[in-house]
């Protein structure tokens, strides 16, 4: 005698959804298949290394005056507040010559540089402000402001402190107007470029 084995109707209903729930996954798998996520970067985000100036202070004799040297940075090809952003934090991080020093004192951190219609936009921490005669505040601002103008010597730069427009520096109150360009500065300050 054979057994034979009988399946419950709620059984084989289970199995046959299971079954069309399968071959359904399996057909919308063939017919669209997972996207894959484009991973390569458009040209713009791609940083590059580009060739730029920083500007250092040096001690000539009885004068200061501003020393530009040449560094290779990553710059993203359409950011170009992001570029002036990477010049700055390097200048804040010091000089690695020996030959030159900066007037900019230590713990200054860039809050945010915008590029706008009209100009350079830098936000800088309540540091810059801090300590030094105004030899130092001269040095200090023209090293922010050529560095910052690198790429576009022309350029208007607006220098803010903690989200203040920076109107007046250091305790001997050295005047800064806004916007300010290197006209500008060479034409109120005497620190001159090398």
């Amino acid at each position: 005698m054979v057994a034979k084995v009988t399946r419950s109707r709620p059984a084989l209903i289970v199995l046959a959804v299971i079954g069309l729930a399968s071959a359904g996954t399996a057909a919308w798998l063939t017919l669209s298949p997972p996207q894959q996520r484009n991973t390569v970067p458009n040209s713009a985000e791609v940083a590059q290394q580009q060739e730029t100036q920083l500007f250092w202070v040096k001690n000539e004799g009885d004068r200061l005056v501003l020393v530009p040297s040449t560094v290779r940075l990553n710059a993203p090809a359409a950011r170009p507040e992001l570029f002036i952003q990477s010049r700055l934090e390097r200048l804040l991080a010091g000089p690695a010559n020996r030959d030159v020093t900066t007037g900019i004192p230590d713990n200054t951190r860039v809050n945010r540089v915008e590029v706008k219609a009209d100009g350079i936009h830098i936000d800088l921490s309540p540091e810059f402000t801090k300590g030094g005669g105004s030899a130092s505040m001269q040095a200090r601002l023209g090293q922010i402001l050529y560095t910052a103008t690198a790429s576009d010597p022309n350029a208007p730069v607006w220098i803010s402190v903690g989200g203040e427009p920076l109107r007046v520096l250091g305790g001997e109150g050295l005047e800064v107007t806004q916007p300010m360009t290197r006209q500008d500065f060479q034409t109120a300050f005497a620190l001159r470029t090398q």
